[in-house]
């Protein structure tokens, strides 16, 4: 990853790694969002790690689109290259039946990384939330409730 951030600071004229607002709610609840959505669903729905794979490979292009604008001066190219390991990771973990791990370790290596971009200075942190926030917030968590309890229903299935 950092390897291909000085690559890009140097082949991107005017390259700004993008800034966008998170709050620790969001941040964690993309664990089982994200996991589920393109790891969790094409695994128990289709049952072929090709398709797995193909959602996984979705999971990391989305990556770069992390930012305000669609430029190549301000495409997330960090955190595209930062999630490109994770794609094995959670590849390996859902067709060998642990996507449980896989999501607990999303939400945690997230909660890491946003504590320490916040200790850093990287992100700005605030304990209290604006009023869009608080529903955006509210909507993470019931969304992700909704899809651990879709995947926990789809396991159970395919375990019986």
């Amino acid at each position: 990853m950092i390897l291909g951030t000085f690559i890009v600071d140097h082949l991107v004229p005017e390259y700004q790694e993008p800034s966008v607002p998170l709050s620790i709610v969001s941040v964690l609840s993309a664990g089982p969002i994200e996991e589920i959505l393109f790891f969790g669903l094409p695994f128990y729905i289709f049952g072929h790690h090709f398709i797995v794979l193909g959602g996984g490979i979705a999971w990391v292009m989305l990556h770069i689109l992390n930012t305000g604008t669609f430029e190549l001066s301000t495409l997330s190219y960090a955190n595209w290259l930062f999630v490109i390991p994770s794609l094995f990771f959670s590849l390996r973990t859902w067709i060998s039946g642990k996507g449980w791990f896989a999501i607990l370790t999303h939400s945690v290596w997230n909660g890491i990384f946003f504590t320490l971009g916040c200790l850093a200075g990287e992100i700005l942190c605030s304990i209290t939330l604006q009023e869009n926030d608080i529903m955006t917030s509210i909507s993470s968590i019931v969304l992700s409730t909704i899809l651990i309890a879709l995947i926990f229903f789809l396991h159970k299935r395919k375990t019986s």
